[in-house]
């Protein structure tokens, strides 16, 4: 039996990956541009074993079937096919943070088990390689495989579309707050969303402007200028959800106490507050701010009525054996 163990972090995007050029490859339609989360993470023990008759997968200690085990499976064997084995693994897997609601814990999980997997079958793999692998278990998992700020090239083909770090997770103290609002498992998946995203007649002009919104934000990133950040981060935020939303049928994930929260958080910048959101595929609510700025943040959206918890993250660093 040969065994490893991995630890990766969620990703915030700040440009976000919503609908496919290639869907069974994972390829998106636009680049993309997003942050580690450091405090939240994903462990993820893999242990090929010639006794095993089948995949075994467990997810904070509940057995997983379905679809859930196929997309392992599937990126277990691509696994074994680069390492010429035919072992099955067992898969356990544990998050300190809510699954399933717009959290990234899919990208934290597929960035795990791509390291985890692959060094359990000996092999050695560059970065980039790990993240292609980690993409095709959910895409925005090979944004968790580099460290701190990352870019995800969209490119055209599986050797062309992979993430990379365009500054280390000490380059800026900006700070998530996560405002959960709901921990109950989203009704319909990003995998299904993604499929759906054609279907919106805003999603070509989405996709269009992508790549300006892609320089704007990388640019503000790599300046430290939040002003210009926030505009562009709440902008592209929005462009999604309209898609989602005059997508047939239509995703509407947000409730109540997100956009309470959405109006708290774009009064507080208009009174002068550095402070701007944006929301994943999930009614909780990413509020990001300078990190001087994150106490004070915190304790203005404790104060909204429906917000049940708000979980605390600086930029985090990349996939790693544990």
């Amino acid at each position: 039996m040969t065994t490893a163990t991995a630890q990766a972090h969620p990703n915030i995007a700040f440009i976000k990956y919503w609908g496919d050029l290639d869907p069974c490859l994972r390829i998106p339609s636009n680049g993309s541009l997003s942050m580690n989360l450091a405090g939240l993470e994903t462990r993820t023990r893999v242990s090929f074993d010639v006794l095993l008759q089948g995949d075994h997968v467990t997810v904070n200690g509940q057995v997983m079937g379905g679809a859930g085990l196929e997309r392992v499976s599937a990126l277990l064997d691509r696994v074994r096919e680069m390492a010429c084995m035919r072992p099955f693994a067992r898969v356990e897997s544990e998050n300190n943070f809510p699954m399933g609601a717009g959290i990234a814990s899919s990208a934290s999980a597929f960035a795990a088990l791509a390291l985890a997997a692959s060094s359990a079958a000996g092999l050695s793999m560059s970065e980039q390689q790990l993240s292609r692998l980690a993409r095709s278990g959910s895409g925005s998992a090979c944004r968790s495989v580099p460290g701190g700020f990352v870019e995800w090239q969209a490119g055209q083909t599986d050797e062309e579309s992979y993430a990379f770090s365009i500054a280390p997770a000490g380059h800026w103290d900006l700070v998530d707050c996560i405002v959960v609002v709901s921990q109950v498992h989203k009704p319909v998946g990003s995998t299904e969303g993604h499929a759906l995203a054609l279907t919106s007649p805003l999603q070509s002009a989405r996709v269009a402007d992508a790549l300006r919104r892609l320089d704007l934000c990388r640019r503000a990133v790599c300046e430290r200028d939040f002003e210009a950040f926030a505009d562009i981060v709440e902008l592209d935020s929005n462009l999604m959800h309209a898609v989602m939303i005059t997508s047939t049928p239509p995703l509407l994930y947000w409730q109540p106490a997100t956009v309470a929260v959405m109006r708290a958080v774009q009064d507080w910048r208009n009174g002068g507050l550095p402070v701007c959101y944006t929301i994943d595929a999930g009614p909780n609510v990413h509020i990001l701010c300078p990190g001087e700025q994150a106490d004070e943040v915190e304790e203005r959206l404790q104060s909204i009525e429906g917000v049940q918890q708000v979980l605390m993250a600086r930029p985090g660093g990349p996939a790693k054996l544990v």
